[in-house]
This record gives structure tokens, C-alpha cells and sequence, in this order.
């Protein structure tokens, strides 16, 4: 299997966050994004988890204001499907969608993830209440495109070169993901197929902190001259970053 070749220390299973994750990118209506968030924080949150999913986070994109970012985790595929039919044919999101859709332009920009090894860990995370002012955490995503077959190489490589470096840098992962290829059993929202990713997920204490970490790592013989151009290549196309500030509800 793919997650074996990144190991991470046991936690307890009540810890273990999402078997099963899908992180959104919606790009919304120029000024439409704290409407929808608005929305969001406000209705749409223990609404989808009393339906049996898990809220993980959601996000403003610092680097386009017109795009809204979110994940929400499932215990496997059978229990997305479930949840999902009790959500959208609910009463809640009847209530909602119309406004929510208003908001958005495309909301089928969607990625299908496993854990690579335990996922998230949000045992000891508390929501705020909608509206709160949060400070300046932000949560970076690093998504690398993978070449067919790439997987296994890519992943063994990642573990032994990436998880030390980013570790002694002071920017320890919170979680690791790759693509879930599992046929979606929920068509009317849809997933991308042409896509083979794995993500890494870090966390800030704010844009200055990732700046200077990136600063740090553009200095780093090792990261320059060596890890990087090997991790180009397994790569089909450049490396993404998403910088997301987290609204007041999120977990992460």
C-alpha cells in the first residue's frame, strides 16, 4: 500500500481524524466570499456533521479573495454516500442553498484524499463562535502533481529527505494526504479524476512565519541542490501552494 512508506507514531483511535477527505476550492462572485462564509459558519456546520461527516476546516484563500477552501472528512465511502444523501436532500441545506449558490461561480474544483498515515488530529480542537476575530494562524497546503506510477517512489522519498528537513526548519507536518482514486458513489457533486496528488499540510503562526520559513528553505543547500530536483522528478507540473487563513469556526 502507498501509506506505507510514511510512517507515523500511533494515536489512540477516538484521535484519528477522516479515512476519507475532500478539500473544496470554490471560486465565488468578486466580494461574495464573507456572504457565503457568513452562510457557512453560521447554518452549515453541525448541520453536515449531525449528517455524519466531519467539519475539518474552512478557509479564506489569502492569495485570491474571490476563492473559498474547505475539507470535510468521512469514515470510508459508504459513510460519504450516506451522509451526503441526509445532507443535500435535508431540510437545512433546502434552506440555504439558494443564497449559498448565489455566492459561487464553480464549486467542482474537489479532491478526493487518503491519509497518508493518521490524517488529521483534531482531539483536542475547539470551534469559536461565527464572526470571532482570529488570530493570525495560517494553515499552508502544499500539493505536488504526481506522474502515473510515481506514487511509491515519490512517497519513500518524502519520508526520508522532506519530514526531517521541514521538522529541524521548525514547520512539522500536521498531516499528509494522496489521492483517493475510489469510484464517487455521490455524482451529483462532483470529484476530479484527472488529478494524482499528494498534499502536505503545515501550519503557521502567520504569513511573516511561512515567509521566513520559506526564506529558510530557499537557503538550504540541501533542499536546493538536492531534495528539490528530485521531488520535480515524480512531478507532472509545478508545485501549488495554497495560504489559508482559517475562519472562526474552523477545527484546523
Amino acid at each position: 500500500m502507498m501509506s506505507e512508506h510514511l510512517t507515523v507514531p500511533p494515536r489512540a483511535a477516538a484521535e484519528l481524524c477522516s479515512p476519507v477527505v475532500e478539500l473544496r476550492q470554490y471560486t465565488l462572485h468578486q466580494g461574495q466570499r464573507d456572504v457565503l462564509i457568513d452562510i457557512f459558519d453560521s447554518h452549515l456546520v453541525e448541520s453536515q456533521e449531525a449528517c455524519g461527516m466531519k467539519i475539518i476546516g474552512q478557509f479564506r484563500d489569502l492569495d485570491r479573495s474571490d476563492h473559498f477552501v474547505w475539507l470535510r472528512g468521512f469514515d470510508d465511502m459508504a459513510a460519504r454516500k450516506a451522509a451526503l444523501e441526509a445532507f443535500y436532500g435535508g431540510p437545512v441545506w433546502a434552506a440555504h442553498k439558494d443564497a449559498a449558490n448565489r455566492t459561487m461561480i464553480d464549486s467542482d474544483d474537489v479532491l478526493l484524499l487518503r491519509p497518508v498515515g493518521s490524517g488529521f488530529d483534531l482531539s483536542r480542537k475547539a470551534r469559536g463562535m461565527a464572526g470571532q476575530v482570529q488570530p493570525g494562524a495560517m494553515i499552508v497546503a502544499t500539493m505536488f502533481h504526481l506522474r502515473p506510477a510515481a506514487e511509491a517512489e515519490f512517497l519513500a522519498l518524502f519520508e526520508s529527505d522532506v519530514v526531517p528537513l521541514l521538522a529541524r526548519l521548525g514547520a512539522p507536518l500536521l498531516a499528509t494526504f494522496i489521492t483517493e482514486h475510489a469510484e464517487n458513489t455521490f455524482p451529483r457533486l462532483p470529484v476530479r479524476d484527472d488529478v494524482n496528488v499528494f498534499i502536505a499540510f503545515s501550519a503557521f503562526e502567520n504569513a511573516e512565519a511561512h515567509g521566513r520559513h520559506q526564506a529558510a528553505l530557499a537557503a538550504e543547500p540541501s533542499w536546493v541542490e538536492g531534495v528539490l530536483p528530485r521531488l520535480h522528478g515524480h512531478l507532472a507540473q509545478p508545485i501549488e501552494r495554497l495560504r489559508l487563513m482559517p475562519t472562526s469556526r474552523s477545527l484546523l
